[in-house]
């Protein structure tokens, strides 16, 4: 499978658009044969920590919202939403000022209080090249795809083209396509607060330093990767039932200043700057990650994502 759905993306990129092939009005798009077909969808009458819990369960970084009778397409909440309500963006203020700072009624909210309304998609009659074009010009990692009635019928992600593409990118090295610019924290951080870093800069996931003694003697202080925290972890920690057992109150501000120590990744996978891109597709289908720190010598020094592998297919 993983051969054939490579082969389907390179015989994609080498057509070019379907714009310009001869289309049939019955045709259905080659999209379809990398995509989801069997896609989990909710009403927007959920609740927002009904979606978290499914997220968490799915191994999900988004969810169509959808009519419950005719399927239609109606928004999608991500990740980055729910870390948006959390306190990272404007949609705390459902905590704040609807609620009165009463978190456990707030996640109660229906899910169509902080859904995306206006969806980047696609329609199952686009091109694979088609897709890698938007969601690199939209800068989405996921494009919901509907038919011509409007119906929800498959969703497309950064992760089905790594999937595509394990193994097969031998000659693309991880030190061309990384971020050098990374953005990170410290175990001490508030989850509110890493939720705002995360939110403010549209990152999945940020590596956490702290400052480890190198040398005794002279007290030269090194900064070491000591973990990563995703916005699934935190996705996990909000839909975590023992979370409501440990609350004094009903008060957000109790829960939001966990410190990210609590429910970072300490075991981090990285890669070196000469790895494949192959070779990283690879290791990122093995762990079901979507992004890695790059490291040499024990220093950080960039990190890259799916996406990041995405302008590598594009390019």
């Amino acid at each position: 499978m993983k051969d054939k759905s490579a082969i389907n993306l390179r015989k994609s990129m080498e057509r070019g658009s379907i714009e310009n092939e001869t289309r049939v009005s019955e045709h259905v798009g080659d999209i379809m044969t990398l995509a989801k077909k069997e896609v989990i969808s909710v009403p927007p009458t959920t609740s927002i920590i009904e979606v978290a819990e499914v997220m968490v369960k799915q191994k999900f970084r988004r969810i169509p919202i959808t009519d419950p009778g005719s399927q239609k397409l109606l928004g999608i909440v991500t990740a980055m939403d729910i870390l948006n309500f959390l306190g990272g963006g404007d949609k705390f203020n459902i905590v704040e000022e609807k609620y009165k700072d009463n978190f456990l009624r707030a996640i109660n909210e229906s899910v169509r209080e902080i859904m995306t309304r206006d969806v980047i998609s696609m329609t199952n009659k686009d091109s694979i090249n088609d897709c890698i074009n938007l969601m690199l010009e939209k800068d989405v990692g996921a494009l919901p795809i509907s038919d011509e009635n409007e119906k929800l019928v498959g969703i497309i992600t950064e992760r089905d083209f790594v999937l595509a593409m394990a193994g097969v990118l031998t000659e693309e090295l991880v030190e061309d396509f990384m971020s050098n610019n990374v953005i990170t924290t410290t175990p001490g951080t508030p989850i509110e607060s890493a939720s705002k870093i995360m939110v403010r800069n549209k990152l999945r996931r940020i590596p956490i330093l702290a400052k480890a003694i190198e040398d005794t003697a002279v007290h030269n202080e090194k900064e070491s990767l000591e973990g990563i925290i995703t916005s699934s972890d935190v996705l996990k920690f909000l839909g975590d039932n023992e979370l409501f057992s440990k609350m004094e109150s009903n008060s957000a501000l109790g829960v939001l200043e966990t410190k990210i120590s609590e429910i970072m990744e300490d075991e981090v996978i990285t890669v070196e700057p000469l790895t494949r891109l192959g070779d990283l597709c690879e290791i990122l289908r093995e762990k079901d990650i979507g992004g890695v720190p790059v490291v040499k010598n024990g220093e950080l020094l960039g990190i890259i994502t799916e996406s990041d592998i995405l302008k590598a297919i594009k390019r």
